[in-house]
């Protein structure tokens, strides 16, 4: 650890970091493949409409009401919402390390998430470790948005310049470093490479 009162600390994004691949794409091929539908279909009004998700301007059964209609899936909601969640493909290896990070290290997450999504996060026990939980759809805001980074560093409790924030989008990353965040590009591929820089940056070992 750096002397005191520089203590450093760590954030992180969520989708493709504490994920392997996007679980955007996840979804809407589970959802294709379940519907009998195109995947291409799906994915045109899934990502036309997503954002209204990541702002929190429309609830999950919202959104799939327009998905619905537009692409013809006929599945209930009450079908959907598991399959959606089910989409979800866990980082192993990143939820180790978080578990393994000390305690004197504050661990925060940014995440432009979804309503429901968000929910079913917070009641996963590894996110007890957690810090700092700040989500898109519940602030209003989504990365790279300067607001997103600013209500990070507000829920983090500690100034920006102490904390580096990981995601896998090199436009967050740069956003991050243009609000005084210390930015770590992140690959599930490249874990051990990451573990390393990480290591380095809080000058502690990293499990």
């Amino acid at each position: 650890m750096t002397a005191a009162g520089q203590e450093r600390h760590v954030a992180f994004d969520w989708g493709g970091v504490f994920t392997v691949g996007t679980f955007d794409g996840r979804s809407t091929q589970n959802l294709a493949e379940r519907a009998g539908v195109p995947v291409d279909r799906v994915r045109e009004s899934y990502f036309r409409h997503v954002r209204q998700l990541e702002v929190g301007a429309w609830s999950l059964p919202q959104f799939y009401d327009v998905l619905a209609q537009e692409t013809g899936v006929t599945l209930p909601y009450e079908a959907f919402e598991p399959l959606y969640l089910g989409s979800i493909h866990d980082n192993g290896a990143m939820y180790a390390t978080l578990e393994g990070l000390p305690r004197a290290v504050r661990v925060g997450l940014l995440s432009n998430n979804y309503p429901v999504v968000s929910d079913h996060l917070r009641r996963d026990a590894r996110f007890a470790r957690f810090d700092a939980l700040v989500f898109s759809n519940e602030l209003g805001h989504k990365k790279p948005a300067p607001e997103a980074f600013a209500a990070l560093e507000v829920a983090m409790g500690v100034p920006a310049g102490q904390v580096a924030f990981v995601d896998d989008v090199q436009e967050n990353i740069d956003a991050a470093r243009e609000s005084g965040f210390h930015g770590l590009l992140y690959s599930h591929e490249q874990h051990d490479r990451f573990r390393g820089e990480l290591a380095g940056w809080l000058g502690v070992p990293v499990p």
